[in-house]
């Protein structure tokens, strides 16, 4: 059995699906209909940058959905692929959007426009420079919070990402990010500040959730052809109303990826397929389960193996 699933942010560069977008038309199209859609020349910023552009939250996220969108349709259209031995769809934060649209749930469009205002608002909860995130290597969100239990009020952070069994992703303000970092580095576990300006799915985006609630509410979703694997609940998620639900809290809450992948191979999943940037996904899923089977979809030759599987 086998699942898609889609990336989030952090896995967008400069120059992503270029080379699909030189040889197909569909993909030229797409993009125009993006930079209309969005009032933004999306197009020059993934292509050419420069990397600040291309990093600010309400171009990433609607930049990444574009690119993994467009591996999708090109996967399913030009080379007719049948996607009906998937059982389930799921993506990493803004991959669940990605999820939608490729599942036939959510319009191209609203993708687009849905995605722009919320890594606007997802930016704007906190001032630029005052919130931040880091990754812990080698070490399990149990024992995380164990230590951010034991902190007290020396130090407010929260899990992000519960990425995998030893790699966790957490949020805070940066003064309290800044201790975070110094109380692990005392405890010999490895971390690194990530680039981000704005502590995402924690308390400190109860502004965004609150300001994009009234737009998920309005989104159009339509039925499922196959369900999609919740951030929130780590569970199948069918019905369009408890989707948008899903997603309104998804801003504020934990991703929680190793209960979600666990959770499908639990099921039967055996096969992993990510369509998109990069290959964050396909590396996180290893290191849960080594036994597992994963493809990364980036370019032409990773079609032609999927095609010969």
């Amino acid at each position: 059995m086998f699942s898609l699933v889609f990336p989030g942010q952090g896995s967008q560069k400069i120059g992503m699906v270029k080379d699909f977008h030189e040889k197909y038309d569909l993909v030229k199209k797409l993009f125009r209909d993006a930079d209309s859609i969005l009032g933004t020349p999306i197009t020059k910023i993934i292509f050419e940058g420069p990397d600040n552009e291309l990093n600010l939250t309400e171009n990433t996220q609607p930049a990444i959905f574009l690119a993994s969108f467009c591996i999708f349709e090109i996967i399913k259209k030009e080379y007719g692929y049948n996607f009906e031995r998937f059982k389930y769809f799921a993506g990493h934060s803004l991959g669940e959007y990605s999820a939608l649209a490729c599942n036939g749930a959510i319009s191209f469009e609203d993708a687009l426009r849905i995605l722009q205002k919320r890594g606007r608002f997802m930016q704007e909860a906190i001032p630029n420079g005052e919130g931040g995130m880091l990754v812990a290597l080698g070490i399990s969100s149990e024992e995380i919070q164990k230590i951010l239990d034991k902190a007290n009020d020396t130090y407010e952070c929260y899990i992000a990402n519960d990425n995998s069994k030893s790699q966790v992703v957490l949020s805070g303000l940066i003064k309290d990010i800044d201790l975070l970092s110094k109380d692990l580095e005392s405890k010999k576990i490895k971390n690194i500040k990530l680039n981000v300006s704005s502590p995402f799915h924690c308390k400190y985006m109860k502004s965004a959730s609150n300001k994009m609630t009234s737009s998920i509410n309005n989104l159009k979703i339509t039925k499922l052809n196959k369900p999609i694997i919740s951030n929130v609940t780590a569970k199948e998620a069918y019905s369009p109303e408890q989707i948008k639900t899903l997603l309104i809290s998804q801003i504020e809450k934990k991703v929680r990826w190793l209960e979600s992948v666990e959770y499908m191979i639990n099921n039967g999943i055996k096969n992993f397929v990510e369509i998109g940037p990069g290959k964050v996904l396909s590396g996180l899923i290893k290191r849960i389960n080594k036994d597992v089977n994963v493809k990364s979809i980036n370019n032409e030759e990773d079609i032609k193996l999927l095609l010969n599987d």
